[in-house]
């Protein structure tokens, strides 16, 4: 046995801790709960050994060894080895991120007295009372109800305390601040498993026998186990008091039965619902058999996994050519050969259609793994699948951690989207860990997209990843057709800035008089997202960033769901920061405030009043709020119920809408003169995937672009959906500028409360870098961020690029190794290697 260990903790520092066991059984990889800094953390062992510290380093000793075997596998420990390099990350955040377990360690707080209470008790309230004079009479009695309950010197906690005394949480900490109590941190394990109470028959009377006399029973009481016996004998607690209270049977009568030993409680495992989409993915087995080109697809991608090894696979299928469809076969040939599979999606929020679809084919094999589930539920279902109990697992980029037994198949779907990367620590990006991943078990991975990421597109040409097209959609249907509205012809035509074209409002009219749908994507929130002073040009920014507040017009009522919406307000995007609509400028008191801009709340005022008939709806991160919020609005457009709808580009994220007919895009071109190098790209995905919305049923589709720039090149290839010569194009400035994917990339922000400070860091490291140049790295800044300010926080940042990732990866290490000698806090240098964003 062992008598010490190293610890990867969830802390933002590059090493690991050494505790002492102190007689406790333990192996690498379990979980442990330890002491760290005032508080209890729980932490990962690395290692087991008995060489002694050096006597100047205080050793603390382990709490509790919470595992009795490994959680994770060698290859996910390996992964998190191997994402801590490559990202610059520490460890132990690393492998926090790669099991969902907070559910099953309840952290709080306890209070014990201190000597000064102690002190204040026993001299009593005439002493005490000039040091609270501030305090009403009620919470001075709290105080020492709450010192004298703690008299006995043992610790309680703060559940406790508000119980017996009536002292809230912030009572308690006024008191340890005034050094009467002592605060603990604790930490306790809990079983996170969601149980349900399951009402069963005892065995001799579910079947009742001639002759057999039960014990003398009240009505209300032969009710219930009547209601018992025609349940098969067993039913859920809930469902049965439900039942027998609209019956007026009280809850009592089921006690007494369970008393007298006539009925038994058990607990039972509390059901999971993976989707409430109804029968949207029940469709999909009876839908038609795959294509030419899905079979030879399919027949691929199967032929890598019979032949073993690592090859990846990218997996080019235009909108609407059933990429899906691909999916679940080949999943469906991985579980055939006792295999495992996972799907990664972007954002699982926008696409319960793909979930609803894994569950009509594969049923109770499938389990789930997303931000949106409650903690128990996420422990329950990465538990589910460590056991091996669910073979197909659905989720976004967090699953790609899933501890899946027997790992055949990993399938990331709209690859090139850039909700897989993260935008905190580790920072690293799902598509690129699934392939990591995917290395490390020898096994197969397929990316797929209609528009892929140029990265993935030059590992294509490459040859690194193997290229799999489908070019033709499900049914030989055509691809919409694309028209460009010269937005710049249309001022001069009309004299006036419209938001609508006369051509969109006219084919809008049309396709709606022929009961078709229309989509109509808006990308921008609120009602106006730029609010000025027309009298001394003061924009109105967020408090805490250097950002312009939107204004949320408010006041009216949603007609889908008849639920009011939040008053009108300004807000902020990205903190949340709130507040109320000022009547005057706040700089100069001039009442000439001038709303800018177009947001897709505008965009609905609007469409109701040009088509007061239309069944509108409305699509954004201010109205599909919670899990279900979504589901509920695909379903009514798959219904009909709504034939207009208008939206941010969570309307163009794989939604299949068979009586979509036209798609209108308006102002989507903005996104161009964005300080990014990635801009183009993103404008062209946008485009292509929000057409590809249009005409996936059996009519035709067709899509208006409302544009500044018809000649940019960007529309230019969208009008024709042709993504290789957008690809070539793009690839032709990036080879000129050294950007990814021909070059490699880091960008370091330096950030701090302080303005001051952050230049001085910015400053230092900035001056060392030059001292210092990294071999093959060119250095660009430092220079303030593109959003200079967020959440009350000053960012500078520096862009690091190098043609090979070896010097890169060196000059990163060297940089880090000069924050740490300088003691600048890690808090305040974050690393993001290949980032999506550089804002």
């Amino acid at each position: 046995m062992s008598l010490y260990c190293d610890v990867a903790l969830p802390v933002p520092l590059d090493r690991v801790f050494t505790y002492e066991l102190g007689g406790q059984e333990a192996g690498v990889g379990v979980r442990v709960m330890v002491p760290f800094g005032g508080q209890r953390l729980v932490g990962i062992i690395l290692g087991l050994h008995d060489t002694q510290p050096p006597d100047d380093v205080e050793v603390k000793r382990v709490d509790r060894v919470l595992d009795e075997a490994p959680l994770l596998p060698d290859e996910l420990m390996e992964l998190g080895k191997w994402i801590a390099a490559y990202y610059c990350a520490p460890l132990g955040e690393v492998l926090r991120g790669m099991m969902p377990l907070t559910a099953e360690v309840r952290r709080q707080w306890t209070y014990r007295i201190a000597e000064q209470g102690r002190k204040v008790l026993y001299e009593g309230a005439a002493k005490g009372s000039s040091r609270r004079s501030r305090l009403s009479v009620e919470d001075q009695n709290r105080e020492y109800a709450v010192l004298n309950y703690l008299e006995s010197g043992e610790p309680a906690k703060t559940a406790t305390l508000r119980s017996a005394t009536g002292a809230n949480k912030a009572l308690l900490d006024a008191m340890a601040k005034k050094r009467w109590l002592v605060r603990e941190p604790l930490a306790e394990v809990r079983d996170a498993r969601r149980v349900e109470i399951v009402a069963v028959l005892a065995e001799d009377n579910a079947e009742p026998t001639e002759g057999k006399r039960l014990p003398k029973l009240n009505d209300n009481q032969l009710a219930v186990m009547a209601e018992l016996a025609g349940c098969g004998s067993r039913e859920l607690v809930r469902e049965l008091r439900s039942r027998l209270s609209a019956r007026g049977i009280p809850d009592s009568s089921l006690s007494t039965l369970v008393k007298r030993g006539l009925v038994r409680l058990e607990e039972t495992a509390q059901a999971f619902h993976v989707t409430s989409l109804g029968n949207h993915g029940k469709k999909f087995a009876h839908e038609h058999a795959l294509n030419e080109a899905q079979t030879e697809a399919l027949a691929t991608i199967v032929t890598a996994m019979n032949a073993g090894g690592f090859k990846p696979h990218l997996l080019y299928g235009i909108t609407g050519s059933g990429k899906t469809a691909v999916y679940i076969a080949a999943m469906q040939r991985a579980l055939s050969a006792n295999k495992s599979a996972l799907l990664l999606v972007p954002e699982i929020g926008l696409t319960p259609g793909t979930a609803a679809q894994m569950v009509a084919a594969f049923g109770s094999e499938v389990a789930l793994l997303h931000s949106q589930l409650t903690p128990d539920e996420r422990a329950e279902q990465w538990h589910r699948i460590r056991r091996g109990e669910a073979r197909v697992v659905i989720g976004t980029r967090s699953a790609v951690f899933a501890p899946m037994p027997n790992l055949g198949l990993i399938l990331v779907d709209e690859e090139h989207d850039s909700s897989y990367k993260q935008e905190e620590t580790p920072r690293y990006h799902g598509r690129d860990v699934a392939v990591m991943r995917a290395k490390l078990l020898g096994c197969t991975v397929v990316l797929g997209s209609a528009t892929p990421s140029l990265e993935s597109w030059n590992n294509a040409e490459r040859g690194r990843y193997a290229l799999v097209q489908m070019l033709e959609r499900v049914q030989q249907r055509p691809l919409p057709k694309v028209e460009m509205i010269d937005m710049r012809e249309e001022f001069r035509e009309t004299g006036k800035e419209q938001l609508f074209s006369r051509r969109l409002i006219e084919e809008t009219q049309a396709t709606l008089d022929r009961n078709e749908q229309v989509i109509i994507l808006l990308n921008r929130r609120g009602y106006s997202f730029v609010v000025m002073c027309r009298s001394c040009g003061e924009k109105l920014e967020c408090e805490n960033c250097a950002i312009s507040l939107t204004y949320h017009k408010g006041g009216e009522e949603n007609s889908l769901n008849g639920e009011a919406r939040v008053g009108q307000r300004l807000e902020c995007h990205y903190c949340g920061y709130r507040r109320t609509v000022p009547k005057a400028c706040p700089k100069c008191q001039s009442e000439h405030l001038y709303y800018l801009g177009a947001g897709s709340q505008q965009g609905e005022e609007r469409l109701q009043e040009l088509f007061p008939g239309a069944r509108i709806g409305r699509m954004d991160r201010d109205t599909v709020r919670t899990r279900g919020d979504m589901e509920r609005l695909l379903g009514r457009l798959h219904s009909g119920e709504i034939n207009l709808l208008v939206g941010t580009q969570m309307i163009a994220k794989g939604h299949d809408i068979h009586g979509v007919t036209l798609v209108g895009v308006v102002g989507a071109d903005f996104a161009l003169g964005l300080p990014d190098f990635r801009a183009a790209e993103r404008v062209f995905q946008l485009l292509t995937q929000v057409s590809g919305r249009a005409g996936r049923g059996e009519l035709p589709g067709k899509v208006l672009v409302q544009t500044y720039q018809p000649d940019h090149y960007v529309n230019q290839f969208a009008i024709t959906h042709n993504y290789t010569g957008f690809a070539a194009r793009e690839m032709y400035f990036r080879r000129a500028m050294r950007y990814p994917p021909l070059s490699v990339l880091a960008n370091v922000i330096l950030q701090g409360e302080e303005l001051e400070e952050v230049l001085g860091i910015a400053t230092k490291l900035g001056r060392w870098l030059a001292k210092n140049k990294p071999e093959g790295v060119r250095v660009l800044g430092p220079a303030p961020a593109p959003n200079a300010r967020l959440k009350r926080i000053y960012r500078y940042h520096m862009v690091l690029k190098a043609d090979r990732r070896e010097q890169l990866g060196a000059a990163l290490r060297a940089l880090l190794g000069f924050v740490d000698a300088e003691q600048v806090p890690r808090r305040a240098v974050v690393v993001d290697v290949d980032p999506v964003h550089l804002m």
